[in-house]
């Protein structure tokens, strides 16, 4: 009888296409590209995995258990925030939730469009701002005073990369520390409500890699919401004006709300409003109310 071959052994990592795919694209990513200064003469062009786990915040020894295949079912925030470190693109990081045992789209909610009539409405309350919020605060849409009163209402711009990511939004905001309080609370709230939201996640992770302020004001656990009160803005054509502002949910449209702001009437506000009003009417805001198309 013939002796039983031994087993043949398996090549280290085999069957291991996550952490494959992780090593090989950190190889490829130069640490200049990754925002990293490079330290002198390296064996490599590529980044570190001490320096992709501190972009992705996580610990060296999580980040090589995940490459040398000895953890193959990393969160879906964990899996956001390799992503973002490694620079991937939409393709490429869907194909890493997949690796991850993470369905791309399972979680991701369609793309959101304006209702038809909205612009038109916006139009019509030209007299007042207003604006169309999406769920993850993209402006869906905004009137021309709007637009005139805070850049940060253009059609396009998500509000809470602009509040932290953007300069203008200190100049912009009287009370910036306030409101970036109420927005991270408010983002708190439907990350609560929405756990498995794969664009709340990648939301999250990206405002925490890019902002100091972001991530101590996540860290508190705050949890508030946008629903009515005052802002105070520093206007580039009358100054500071000071509105109030009432929040409504758009029936039909899950997440989706119109804010609209007034000033109290008789009072020096109301008079920097109408100004506005007058800029608006003859200067670069006087094509009616904009819209964003769906987003991707």
């Amino acid at each position: 009888m013939a002796p039983t071959p031994p087993p043949r052994r398996q090549p280290e990592g085999a069957g291991n296409a996550l952490g494959h795919f992780l090593g090989a694209r950190r190889k490829l990513l130069p640490p200049r590209q990754a925002g990293l200064a490079p330290e002198g003469r390296r064996p490599s062009l590529g980044l570190r995995r001490k320096e992709l786990a501190a972009l992705a915040g996580v610990s060296l020894p999580y980040y090589t258990r995940l490459e040398q295949g000895r953890d193959r079912h990393p969160s879906a925030q964990v899996v956001a925030a390799l992503g973002r470190a490694l620079r991937l693109d939409d393709e490429a990081l869907g194909y890493l939730r997949q690796l991850a045992g993470h369905d791309g789209d399972q979680h991701r909610a369609p793309a959101e469009s304006v209702r038809p009539g909205l612009p038109g409405l916006l139009g019509q309350l030209d007299g007042l701002p207003a604006v169309v919020f999406g769920r993850y605060t993209d402006v869906l849409a905004a009137n021309r005073l709007a637009q005139a009163l805070h850049v940060g209402y253009t059609p396009g711009q998500n509000v809470l990369r602009f509040l932290f990511r953007d300069r203008r939004a200190r100049e912009r905001y009287i009370d910036w520390p306030a409101v970036a309080r109420l927005a991270v609370a408010t983002l708190r709230a439907d990350c609560g409500l929405h756990p498995d939201d794969m664009v709340l996640q990648e939301l999250v992770s990206d405002l925490s890699g890019h902002s100091d302020e972001f991530r101590e004001l996540w860290a508190r656990h705050d949890v508030d919401g946008f629903t009515a009160g005052r802002l105070r803005y520093n206007n580039p054509f009358v100054g500071p004006i000071t509105l109030s502002y009432e929040v409504f949910a758009v029936t039909g449209c899950p997440g989706q709300s119109i804010g609209i702001a007034y000033p109290v009437a008789g009072s020096a506000d109301e008079r920097s409003l109408d100004m506005l009003k007058t800029i608006v009417a003859d200067g670069p805001f006087s094509k009616g109310p904009a819209r964003r198309l769906p987003a991707s």
